[in-house]
């Protein structure tokens, strides 16, 4: 067949640019790329409906190459097709020159997908195994809210497949009927340092997919025919009832050239003096194939139509008038909410305010009040149940909010759940993605549950992308600590405003009103409650209750104590270094998590800035236990108001020895 001696011969053209740029690199993966040659070339030059000219294009198919270590192939299909990049600023068609660039310091052709630096084929950082095919899901998602009849690639490799977030995502696939969704398994037998587990053969791999549901075309990767076949097969089972579909290629690592198969060629580019005999083993592939190209036979679909534009973002109710419109104007009256009850006002809110709004959770919507937006008939359709796997959540937050997407995602679970999706966290800041997450239940003040459910270490954490700039020369995230529910209203409202990552912690406890509409809330920000020259407190969240409890104590021993609620990392240095010598130099930091946090922060800038300062950190440096109520667990772990004015009389007696 003449279609199939085409996708031959370009099969061996992009495997030849693939080891030509590795071994230029002097590093990289020749050998799964050449895995995903022939699936590679069918997608791209017959298969995927997208514009060279407008990679990151909202109406185009999307694919997520799982597999990150094999992305070779693809700068290979995008150098032929000059699919555009970003390079020194500017939007151009990809060369064989630019490829040739692979993992140069001044490339955009990163060693594995990484949008954020020009890339833009790509919607998310791949390479840490495991987490596209969830991304992609998060596509989808955003696909259906926009009405986008658009279809998502997602490859995944075998040895992978291992990974327990895949099977996440297989099933939230199927739970929300994402059709869309077409998830190719390449089975090439072999992992980085061994062969694959029989557990992961396109065998068994099929049969698990067809436990959860999935339609299963088990086809031969390198048979141009079957790739074909089977993907149509996805773009016609994707007007049907939403059963999700899979497919699973055999395929070879190393194709086409028999030197580079078989156990110890993963990651191992051909050396120099390898490459004419490894090129004359293409050749011998080639021939026997009859490959011979013929350009007709393959040919780019169009874009498929987009849909209407949205509606504008709306003006957004104060947080009194957000009380009103949803019927709980009585809360004001008694003075005291618990922030994470504000979060869910905020996400009502801005769902009415903002169609890219979209809503996220782990199986928990009634503790951190994301059920206020499922509940909530003109928003439900915009909420995604994720139960109980958050690293799946994460990665399709991730989707959602890729740059193609264009969606707000915010998504929420425990604080202390947030742990077991790091890396998920971490390479959708890489990505760039507009993530928005919400950690409830923060630090020890959640008590009677205890420290299982208590989030301590995440703080220092997430502070240190705080640290971080990105390209364009914001932070890398915000890391928010609430004290109020006004503060945490508004600053969700931030969230939804600011184009990039967020974390915010909010707690159970009930907490005393401390601000009001007029209090203006910033990212950066801080919020001086009292005024004083002698000690400088410098509280959050809960925190800061306990501090405000301790100042009339802390003046009736005859200390003039200043109090910030500093509620932002980052935040203001030269104002927090400018309020520290008003108090001539003394700073204690109160935080009811593990140190390196807040404290941390104020020690960094106070030793960088040189100047005469001393500091006392408070915070949970004992292992904590459940408690009936949080009083009974800030006094056990020396923390509440009492403990406060202990310390601060201490520390000023010291100082002034």
């Amino acid at each position: 067949m003449a279609f199939d001696a085409s996708v031959h011969a370009k099969a061996i053209d992009l495997t030849k640019l693939s080891i030509e740029m590795t071994t230029a690199a002097g590093s990289g993966h020749p050998t799964s790329a050449a895995s995903l040659s022939h699936i590679v070339t069918v997608l791209f030059y017959n298969h995927l409906r997208h514009d060279p000219a407008q990679p990151a294009h909202p109406a185009s198919d999307r694919l997520v190459l799982s597999e990150g270590h094999a992305v070779p192939i693809v700068y290979a299909a995008c150098a032929d097709l000059g699919i555009s990049a970003i390079y020194d600023g500017q939007l151009r068609p990809t060369t064989r020159e630019d490829v040739m660039q692979l993992r140069a310091i001044a490339s955009p052709v990163d060693g594995h997908p990484h949008p954020i630096f020009g890339f833009t084929l790509f919607d998310a950082a791949t390479g840490s195994l495991g987490q596209g095919l969830s991304v992609a899901a998060g596509l989808a998602c955003a696909a259906r809210v926009d009405g986008l009849n658009k279809r998502i690639f997602c490859i995944i490799g075998d040895g992978e497949s291992r990974e327990g977030q895949v099977w996440e995502a297989v099933d939230f696939i199927a739970d929300h009927k994402l059709a869309a969704v077409c998830p190719i398994f390449n089975c090439n037998v072999y992992a980085q340092s061994d062969k694959v587990s029989p557990l992961q053969s396109p065998e068994h791999t099929a049969k698990k997919l067809e436990i959860a549901g999935y339609i299963v075309k088990v086809i031969d990767g390198h048979n141009p025919s079957e790739i074909m076949a089977a993907l149509k097969a996805h773009a016609d089972n994707q007007q049907g009832d939403g059963r999700p579909f899979a497919i699973v290629a055999k395929t070879v690592k190393g194709w086409g050239a028999p030197s580079m198969q078989g156990q110890g060629h993963h990651g191992t580019p051909i050396k120099k003096d390898k490459l004419a005999a490894t090129f004359a083993e293409l050749d011998k592939t080639a021939q026997g194939l009859n490959a011979i190209w013929i350009s007709d036979d393959l040919k780019i679909p169009a874009l498929p139509q987009t849909a209407s534009p949205k509606p504008q973002a709306a003006v957004l109710p104060s947080f009194t008038e957000a009380l009103a419109q949803f019927g709980k104007s009585d809360v004001l009256t008694k003075g005291v909410w618990a922030t994470r009850r504000a979060y869910g006002i905020a996400l009502r809110a801005l769902g009415h305010a903002n169609p890219n709004i979209t809503v996220l959770d782990a199986d928990v919507k009634n503790s951190t009040f994301a059920e206020d937006f499922f509940k909530d008939p003109a928003l439900a359709a915009r909420y995604f149940e994720c139960r109980i796997a958050e690293q799946n959540m994460v990665s399709v937050a991730a989707g959602l909010g890729a740059k193609t997407a264009g969606k707000i995602p915010f998504c929420s679970t425990f604080a202390k759940f947030f742990t077991r999706a790091y890396d998920q966290i971490e390479m959708a800041v890489n990505s760039g993605a507009n993530l928005k997450m919400v950690g409830s239940h923060a630090g020890v003040s959640l008590a009677a549950d205890g420290p299982s459910q208590m989030s301590l270490p995440d703080i220092a954490w997430f502070r240190s992308f705080t640290n971080v700039k990105r390209p364009d020369g914001t932070p890398a995230m915000y890391l928010l600590q609430p004290a109020d529910a006004f503060a945490a209203y508004s600053l969700a409202l931030k969230m939804a405003e600011y184009d990039g990552p967020c974390y915010m912690r909010t707690l159970r406890p009930e907490t005393e009103f401390l601000y009001d509409d007029k209090t203006p809330f910033t990212l950066g920000g801080h919020e001086l409650l009292t005024e004083g020259e002698d000690l400088l407190l410098i509280a959050s969240g809960y925190m800061v209750h306990e501090a405000n409890k301790a100042l009339d104590k802390l003046d009736a021993a005859g200390i003039d104590a200043a109090l910030v609620d500093l509620y932002s990392l980052p935040f203001d240095k030269e104002a927090i270094l400018d309020l520290a010598q008003q108090c001539n130099g003394m700073v204690m930091t109160l935080e009811d998590n593990y140190g390196g946090g807040f404290g941390g922060a104020i020690a960094d800038i106070l030793a960088e800035d040189g100047g005469h300062f001393t500091l006392k950190q408070m915070y949970v440096n004992r292992m904590p236990k459940s408690g009936r109520e949080p009083d009974d667990v800030m006094k056990y772990l020396g923390l509440s108001a009492d403990d406060i004015v202990r310390e601060a009389t201490k520390f000023m007696e010291l100082a002034s020895a």
